[in-house]
């Protein structure tokens, strides 16, 4: 991914500091419904990675078979595939099927492209209803919707932005990726769209990348987190920041959060099974979770020989 990117030398000048809680999430998290237990999801944007084989995947895996591969090993995926094709619902079942030997993985697909970026959320229900036609095909495997709108959607489509997010269904949870600066730079317009999609029952994507802190912007109007965790190739401050996004979601949990689905990215993402890794590690140790950590081949071989 590179939205946010930074040159290397500048990371240690940056502050990562997750900014305090804003007062909808403080209320959001104390209004919130106890009963079902704390879920916590980690996953990746593809499972198509060439440059995992012989690192999580056996080096002779067939691409066809790369997502049986990805399930051994994460709970859900950021399925960015759905952004650049509708696919049918035949498509979607084969899918399914092969995330089959894990009874508990989600698909999180991110809407189409020709909904958000090339029509810009006007005049898409047809293609709208086409991309739920396909995606309803993942059945208990469908995790919520991730509507990512273009870098140069600005408040003034305010009004193409709440009409389309009214007619969506209710029965599948949506989050919504807001880029442009203007989204945060002004507390009205912020208090604005964050209390409108907590009306709505929609939750906020919360994006941490180097180069914008202001998507990292800790709203959360639903007791539900999606994170995306933009990383820069195992830099130092990696690490450092999933220590304080760790504490942050423990922090939530005890608030009352329900839920968290936390995405690795990194701008070369074959370092990203080693970060999600690290990311699993620190959740089981500081949550008390026992989530599956991914198995790399050389590492895991060796330790098993000792």
């Amino acid at each position: 991914m590179e939205f946010g990117r930074v040159a290397e030398e500048q990371l240690f000048e940056i502050d990562f500091t997750l900014s305090p809680d804003p007062n909808l999430t403080i209320n959001t998290l104390k209004a919130s419904k106890g009963g079902k237990p704390f879920a916590v999801r980690v996953g990746c944007a593809k499972w198509g990675r060439k440059e995992w084989l012989g690192k999580i995947y056996p080096t002779k895996t067939k691409e066809a078979d790369f997502l049986n591969e990805y399930v051994k090993y994460f709970n859900c995926i950021e399925l960015n595939a759905t952004f650049y094709n509708v696919y049918p619902p035949e498509t979607i079942a084969k899918w399914k099927e092969k995330a089959g030997s894990n009874p508990d993985f989600k698909f999180c697909p991110k809407f189409s492209q020709r909904i958000t970026h090339i029509r810009r959320l006007k005049n898409a229900d047809e293609i709208t209803t086409q991309y739920y036609h396909g995606i309803m095909a993942f059945g208990e495997k469908l995790g919520p919707l991730f509507l990512q709108l273009s870098n140069n959607f600005t408040p003034k489509s305010m009004p193409d932005l709440k009409a389309y997010l009214v007619d969506l269904p209710k029965d599948v949870p949506v989050f919504l990726e807001l880029r442009h600066k203007a989204w945060f730079a002004n507390s009205e317009i912020r208090a604005g769209i964050f209390n409108l999609l907590h009306q709505l029952n929609i939750g906020a994507v919360i994006t941490d990348t180097a180069g914008r802190r202001d998507v990292a912007h800790m709203e959360l109007p639903v007791p539900h987190a999606f994170i995306r965790f933009v990383g820069n190739n195992l830099h130092p401050t990696d690490y450092t920041r999933v220590d304080d996004w760790v504490d942050r979601i423990k922090q939530w949990r005890q608030m009352g959060l329900q839920s968290v689905w936390f995405f690795i990215h990194q701008h070369d993402e074959r370092h990203s099974p080693e970060l999600s890794d690290y990311v699993i590690e620190q959740l089981n140790i500081k949550l008390g979770l026992n989530l599956h950590r991914p198995q790399f081949i050389d590492r895991d071989t060796k330790m098993k020989g000792l």
